[in-house]
C-alpha cells in the first residue's frame, strides 16, 4: 500500500462567524470511495472544496496525493477532478469544445473526448450549444470533462443531481469502471444514502459540519 489519497486531521473551516467544518479527521487510502452523506448545509460541499483546494483551511491540516494543502495546492490541482454544484463550462460552446479546451489544457489525446462523451450519454448532442442543454444534460457533460484527463483523485458534488434515472444507469456503472479499472479514490458527495452504498468502501455522515457517523 502506498501513501493514503486523503489525510486530515482536525479540519476546521469557516465562514465569518458560522463554522462550515468542525475538527474532521479522516483518512482516504489509495483506490478507496469515501462517500459523504448529510442533509443540506451540513459542510458536504465546503468539505469538497477544500480538498480540492478551492477553500483554504481555518484549523487543522490537509495532504492530499502526498502533498499539504494550501502551501502546495499548485502541485495537486491538474491531478484532481472536480465535479462541483456549478458546472464550470463555457456555454456558448459545446460539449465537444469544452472538453476540447480542457483536454489541451491537460495535453489529452483528442480521441479521449469521443469515449467520455459517450460514456455519459451525451454523443448526440455534443455539437449543441451547452446554453440549450437540459440541467441533467449539463451536469453528465461537467461529468465528462471531471474525468477526460485520468485524474489521480475524483471529487463528485451530487454528481446524478438532474439526471433522469435511464441516464443513471449509465453514469454510475461507467464511475464503477473508472474505481476498478483505474483504482482512482473518489470522495462522493450525495444525500441518497441507496446511491451511496453502490460506490462506496466507507461512508461518513456529516451533520453541522462534524462527522456524526461511520459505515464501513
Amino acid at each position: 500500500m502506498g501513501e493514503p489519497a486523503i489525510e486530515l486531521a482536525g479540519l476546521g473551516r469557516r465562514f465569518g462567524e458560522r463554522t462550515a467544518l468542525r475538527d474532521v479527521t479522516l483518512t482516504v487510502p489509495e483506490g478507496a470511495t469515501l462517500v459523504v452523506l448529510g442533509p443540506n448545509g451540513a459542510g458536504k460541499s465546503t468539505l469538497l472544496r477544500v480538498l480540492a483546494g478551492l477553500l483554504r483551511p481555518h484549523a487543522g491540516t490537509v495532504r492530499i496525493l502526498g502533498r499539504e494543502l494550501p502551501d502546495e495546492g499548485w502541485a495537486v490541482r491538474g491531478r484532481i477532478g472536480l465535479l462541483a454544484h456549478e458546472p464550470m463550462l463555457y456555454r456558448d460552446l459545446t460539449p465537444r469544445e469544452n472538453l476540447r479546451f480542457h483536454a489541451r489544457l491537460h495535453d489529452v489525446p483528442l480521441e479521449r473526448i469521443d469515449e467520455v462523451l459517450d460514456a455519459v450519454g451525451m454523443t448526440a448532442r455534443a455539437d449543441d450549444p451547452v446554453a440549450v442543454l437540459s440541467r441533467g444534460m449539463v451536469q453528465r457533460v461537467a461529468a465528462a470533462r471531471a474525468v477526460l484527463h485520468d485524474p489521480e483523485l475524483l471529487l463528485l458534488d451530487e454528481p446524478l443531481a438532474a439526471v433522469d434515472i435511464e441516464r443513471r444507469r449509465r453514469i454510475l456503472p461507467y464511475l464503477e469502471r473508472v474505481r476498478d479499472q483505474l483504482r482512482v479514490p473518489i470522495v462522493y458527495v450525495t444525500h441518497d444514502p441507496g446511491e451511496a452504498r453502490q460506490l462506496a468502501s466507507e461512508v461518513i455522515v456529516l451533520e453541522n459540519g462534524r462527522v456524526v457517523g461511520r459505515e464501513c
